[in-house]
């Protein structure tokens, strides 16, 4: 595409000037230029930039060059000046032509800030404090953009962006490397076809050794997308394209000097002198009348090329716009789907997540298998572990029961007669002997706590994947939840115990067992007929039906309070729980995405709103 270089005959470094500028540009382009100007300025301000390149004007120049006098001349305001690097973040100026006697308005935005101003004087500071929170106290620069708009009635209409002088040796303060970091900044926008650049060099200096147009002519050999504005023959030859090429050419200015700023002479002021100055000038007055001289002259040369440059784009922008909104939309619709930009359907489909969230745990209350581990194998893995242990306890139960009976006389008896027992001694035996089981008992649950929480957990990782903030309030809820179910649980077995200590089943229940057990002739024991039970060496027998209706009975029970109050129970205090987070949530805070697909959705659902937009806003052009 095209650029422009400017080079300027006699430039002003020092002194400030804050009186607006009147009656400039008295022949400024025709009001169609206006909306092409801001048709790339919205689609820039949409952000469109991070997909394509705009149509635009960059401003480079070594350091000193002059670029904020060539800035203050066009824009009507005065900017930062000094010595070493006073553009320290690319400036995006912004003037639009207004109609005569409406008052003078800047606009001034950089990341969240945005400051309305109606005095031209408050420019200089302003952009020095943006400077300064962007790029920080002191020598350093930085690549965010400060926007600056000025709508008045004596500017152009024209956007370019100024871009830092160029330094060659670091001074106090700065970083060894600060010119290559000057060097790739300016690369980011000069190295874009779209990109005109307008080359600002002293006329008192070998053209040929500027820095800043050999950073031109590297990235436009031919010079067809640069501009430049540089004693006397010299500068002749060089103005009339004689010494390096450009195809848009070069145009001289003569911005203010020292002693006019000293003596402070307006801009306005010293844009007539400017003009005065050509007009007279034994060599330089040709150049006034092949326009190409004066700071009106380089102001109309620019809006009329950025102008044309953009129409000539406007159908390259619409292509490549509609090339990647089919790209965008592709990969989009091959993404998870994510929450809603609208506020309404955001919060159903917040609705829709936790209920997705509820079934899946619900599910796998139930029993139905949801991932790659089926939870109620592995409790019953777990339960089966619990009944093989009261299984393996049988044979010393009865084998303790034994020892009992045989030293019975001996340790036990107390004034009974001989031949009779006392109950309570081996009473006391099943006690003991159960009451052992506790602890089997409660390493059970606190396994089947572990193994459940960890599905719950899984359960929210897999739905809650994308959302960090409602992944980490589940998890605290589950983890509550269990805990507390656990202490119930664990005080509910206790209770089993402790109940366990009364020694007690039904007699038709013991009967059975009994004769389950021990009765194979055919002679069943019963209440009429258990004269062959009646003595102290059945015993052990006796003992062990019961013991095989505890163990019966603990194998169930205990397997029943864990699953109702760890699984069941649970699972409906967290849906409910997690149901109550409708109430009063922010819906954008609990669904905030960090995850990299969630990222990716969102920079390609962001990439396709930016497109549609320009799409729209191109429509009435192309």
């Amino acid at each position: 595409m095209e650029s422009e270089q400017g080079s300027y005959e006699d430039i002003a470094y020092d002194g400030q000037n804050r009186q607006p500028m009147e009656g400039v540009f008295h022949g400024h382009l025709e009001e169609r230029v206006r909306p092409y100007i801001d048709l790339i300025d919205s689609l820039r301000l949409i952000g469109i930039e991070e997909d394509l390149a705009l149509p635009t004007i960059a401003v480079i120049g070594d350091q000193s060059s002059g670029k904020s006098s060539v800035l203050e001349a066009l824009s009507g305001v005065a900017l930062p000046r000094g010595s070493g690097i006073v553009t320290r973040c690319p400036l995006e100026l912004k003037l639009r032509k207004i109609k005569c006697g409406v008052q003078w308005h800047a606009v001034m935005s950089y990341k969240e800030q945005f400051i309305e101003f109606d005095d031209p004087s408050l420019v200089e500071n302003y952009v020095k404090e943006a400077q300064n929170e962007l790029a920080g106290d002191g020598v350093g620069i930085c690549d965010e953009l400060i926007t600056l708009e000025i709508m008045a009635p004596d500017v152009c209409d024209l956007t370019l962006i100024d871009l830092p002088g160029i330094a060659r040796v670091p001074v106090k303060g700065q970083p060894e490397d600060i010119g290559h970091q000057i060097k790739n900044l300016i690369w980011k926008y000069i190295e874009k076809d779209q990109t005109i650049n307008l080359v600002v060099v002293p006329c008192n200096v070998d053209i040929a050794t500027t820095e800043a147009l050999k950073m031109a002519q590297e990235v436009d050999p031919e010079g067809k997308r640069t501009l430049d504005k540089g004693t006397e023959k010299n500068i002749m030859d060089i103005i009339r394209n004689q010494v390096i090429p450009l195809s848009k050419g070069y145009v001289i200015v003569k911005c203010r000097g020292q002693k006019q700023i000293d003596d402070k002479i307006s801009l306005t002021e010293a844009t007539r002198v400017e003009r005065e100055f050509f007009r007279r000038h034994e060599y330089f007055s040709c150049l006034l009348r092949d326009e190409k001289a004066t700071i009106q002259c380089l102001a109309n040369k620019l809006t009329q090329d950025l102008v044309d440059h953009i129409k000539k784009s406007l159908p390259l922008i619409s292509e490549e716009i509609k090339k990647q909104l089919w790209s965008f939309r592709k990969d989009l619709s091959q993404c998870e789907a994510g929450p809603p930009l609208d506020p309404q359907k955001r919060k159903t489909f917040f609705i829709n997540t936790l209920t997705k969230f509820n079934d899946n745990i619900n599910r796998l209350a139930s029993g139905e298998v949801i991932n790659n581990d089926n939870l109620f194998v592995m409790l019953r893995s777990e339960f089966r572990k619990w009944k093989e242990h009261l299984d393996n306890t049988k044979a010393s139960f009865h084998i303790t029961v034994e020892e009992v009976v045989r030293e019975y006389d001996l340790k036990h008896r107390g004034r009974e007669l001989p031949g009779f027992s006392d109950y309570k001694v081996f009473e006391m035996v099943v006690q003991k002997l159960v009451i052992q089981l506790t602890e089997p008992a409660i390493n059970t649950l606190r396994f089947i706590r572990d193994t459940i929480q960890q599905q719950f957990s899984d359960v929210s990782k897999t739905c809650f994947l994308s959302y960090p903030y409602l992944h980490c309030v589940a998890m605290n809820k589950i983890d509550n939840i269990q805990s507390k179910q656990e202490a119930k649980v664990e005080e509910r077995i206790m209770e089993q115990f402790e109940m366990e200590q009364l020694v007690y089943t039904q007699d038709g229940i013991y009967f059975k067992t009994l004769n389950e057990i021990h009765c194979t002739d055919g002679q069943k024991a019963s209440e009429d007929n258990f004269a062959g039970f009646d003595n102290r060496s059945k015993y052990p027998e006796m003992l062990q039906a019961y013991y095989e209706i505890v163990v019966q009975r603990l194998a169930d029970q205990v397997p029943m309070l864990i699953r109702y109050f760890m699984l069941k129970e649970s699972a409906q205090l967290l849906c409910s729980e997690m149901l109550g987070l409708m109430d009063g949530a922010n819906v954008a805070d609990v669904l905030r995405e960090e995850s990299d697909i969630s990222r990716h959705r969102i920079d390609m659902q962001n990439r396709v709103d930016r497109l549609t937009v320009a799409q729209e806003k191109l429509s009435n052009f192309v």
